[in-house]
């Protein structure tokens, strides 16, 4: 009974101390942006309706600072066109490794793709500086290479092995009995892979795609390494 009561005790410290942490993590988020609403210009529109996030003009000498273009370009072109590339890639690269390979060429390639996993984004952005941006800036005569294009590879480069990684493991997560029954039935070997196993790993596939989804937003910030740009370049801490 002593230590029922005990645990009842420290469950309820733990929830007040839990909440009383949410709540100043909540008021300290509500405190700086107030502070930075009063007194960062950026937030402070000089035309009715000309909000930060929704103007589409940049002119910090004029104080009218509208990201909506950047927001657009990044999220639009830049995560939507690498997904769109990588997903098929990654998926169907994924089921040949699991299902048409032998599994000590699995194991090799499997290891290969956890390391390119494994290395940080923004070495990454780094080759793509050296390599990606010169070559585009020859191929197509450009003044500068450091374009949407150049961004979207080195986004497709830095999350291929994770959308391989996660769609071998949940591949692999299929049960036998889900293809020997198609095979049973005379559903070839890439009938039974494409129609069943891919849609019985469809879930937990699609759960892993949606965190490589999240995981390449945060990489997206790397790419102004590539880019070489950065939309403050015209209001450096020097400059002020």
């Amino acid at each position: 009974m002593h230590m029922l009561r005990r645990t009842r005790v420290l469950e309820r410290a733990a929830s007040v101390f839990f909440l009383a942490c949410g709540t100043a993590i909540v008021g300290i988020a509500l405190v700086i942006t107030a502070y930075s609403y009063c007194r960062h210009p950026c937030y402070r529109p000089r035309r009715p309706g000309e909000l930060l996030l929704f103007s589409a003009t940049w002119t910090p000498s004029a104080e009218r600072f509208g990201i909506l273009p950047f927001i657009l370009t990044s999220v639009g072109g830049g995560t939507a066109s690498a997904l769109m590339l990588v997903i098929p890639v990654g998926v169907l690269t994924a089921l040949y490794l699991s299902k048409m390979t032998p599994k000590p060429v699995t194991s090799i390639m499997r290891s290969c793709v956890e390391l390119l996993a494994g290395i940080p984004s923004v070495i990454y952005g780094l080759v793509g500086m050296i390599l990606i941006v010169p070559t585009l800036q020859h191929l197509f005569n450009l003044s500068s290479g450091a374009c949407l294009l150049a961004a979207i590879l080195v986004l497709s480069v830095m999350v291929l092995p994770y959308i391989i990684s996660v769609s071998l493991t949940a591949l692999n997560a299929v049960p036998p009995q889900y293809e020997h029954a198609p095979l049973a039935l005379g559903a070839s070997p890439v009938e039974t892979y494409v129609k069943v196993s891919l849609r019985a790993a469809f879930s937990l596939r699609l759960f892993r795609v949606r965190a490589a989804r999240w995981g390449l937003h945060s990489w997206r910030n790397k790419c102004s390494i590539t880019l070489s740009i950065t939309l403050f370049s015209t209001v450096t801490p020097v400059s002020v």
